[in-house]
């Protein structure tokens, strides 16, 4: 079973903003706000943010060379790993 998900309503939000941020940043999660019982937004510290932000660009790389590897396009494996260890040793 999956970890459940940190949720604040906006009231308690509003309440005590500076101790639901401490809570986003200790917990490193993200935290669904709720409003009328229901999700309305995510709050996530910067950290976390940052971090979501590098794996989203990484999926696309990946995704874009499984694409031109499709297509036919690219560079063999070996041909990247022998320029890669010539620029290494220059």
């Amino acid at each position: 079973m999956g970890k459940l998900p940190l949720l604040v309503s906006i009231s308690d939000l509003r309440q005590d903003a500076a101790k639901v941020l401490k809570l986003v940043q200790d917990s490193q999660e993200p935290l669904i706000i709720t409003q009328r019982g229901r999700a309305a937004a995510v709050m996530q510290s910067l950290e976390t943010f940052e971090r979501s932000e590098r794996d989203k660009e990484l999926l696309q790389l990946l995704l874009k060379g499984e694409k031109e590897i499709a297509a036919g396009q690219g560079y063999e494996l070996d041909a990247v790993l022998a320029a890669a260890e010539s620029s290494l040793t220059e």
